[in-house]
């Protein structure tokens, strides 16, 4: 596998694979990379011919509170396990290398609507530093495959939107959430859960189930979200939300709505904020 750090170097290597006419599938990540980054590089090695991933532990998506200084940076351990995964090319740039006039005097993208709500409103300007790498990115890589995990959904939904409203020419893939046995999401900050929040941490994931569940027997949305919160909170943790929207664009549902819809939560355990969704169809 190769790696480079540096844009012409990165489309020197794609200018060889198109002369070949070999597409090229994408991966975007921050790195810190476990089983569920694994099976990104795996769907995309289906779709494409070759595959790039890139490390890039993105400034302006983190608020000020938020972990970006403490954010795990593992680039060694990446780079064998997207090699064990036939990556055919990293790229982990610098800083300079996507905003060349500094970080914070970047040109900004912002996706209206679908970035107000849930994680745009618990971390104002997210979706915009997020939206505005990809766009980097795609636009350095112009990949014919994108893949994203379903377990970010919202940031899946964004970067469909962003796609589609700039008519940029990518086809993004949703690849399903990989869990742990207990059922656990796989996440980078599962490693700073303790021992005993990380065996509470599971009760997320059997939260959303149990909307589900509850949701297929007839009650009433708005019910189940009080249900989901006050469970939560009695197990100890701090819900930032728990909610079922809808799928297309994470709308409220109307009260009679059964079909195409999706249960989040966002909740804090200890010092740990951890997300996890399921689709009710």
């Amino acid at each position: 596998m190769q790696t480079v750090q540096d844009a012409p170097a990165l489309r020197a290597a794609i200018r060889g694979w198109r002369s070949k006419g070999q597409t090229v599938g994408f991966v975007p990540t921050m790195g810190n990379l476990h089983a569920g980054h694994q099976s990104l590089i795996k769907l995309a090695r289906v779709r494409t011919e070759r595959v790039i991933a890139s490390v890039f532990v993105n400034p302006t998506q983190f608020g000020p509170n938020e972990d970006f200084e403490r954010y795990p940076r593992t680039l060694l351990q990446d780079q064998a396990a997207l090699a064990d995964q036939d990556c055919d090319l990293l790229f982990a740039p610098d800083v300079g290398t996507l905003y060349p006039f500094g970080a914070e005097h970047s040109v900004s993208l912002h996706v209206p609507q679908i970035t107000d709500v849930l994680e745009g409103a618990h971390r104002p300007g997210h979706f915009d530093g997020m939206a505005t790498v990809v766009c980097k990115l795609f636009n350095l890589v112009q990949p014919d495959v994108a893949v994203f995990g379903q377990k970010d959904f919202q940031q899946l939904k964004v970067v469909e939107r962003m796609v589609r409203d700039l008519s940029l020419p990518v086809k993004v893939m949703a690849a399903p959430t990989l869990r742990a046995d207990d059922g656990l999401a796989l996440s980078s900050r599962n490693q700073y859960l303790s021992a005993d929040e990380r065996a509470r941490a599971v009760l997320i994931h059997d939260t959303l189930v149990k909307m589900r569940e509850l949701f297929l027997q007839g009650h009433a949305w708005r019910a189940l979200e009080q249900v989901a919160t006050s469970r939560l909170v009695r197990a100890g943790f701090v819900p930032d939300y728990a909610v079922i929207r809808r799928v297309d664009d994470l709308a409220e549902p109307a009260e009679d709505q059964r079909e195409g819809l999706i249960a989040l939560i966002a909740a804090r355990l200890g010092t740990t904020r951890l997300i996890d969704n399921l689709m009710f169809d």
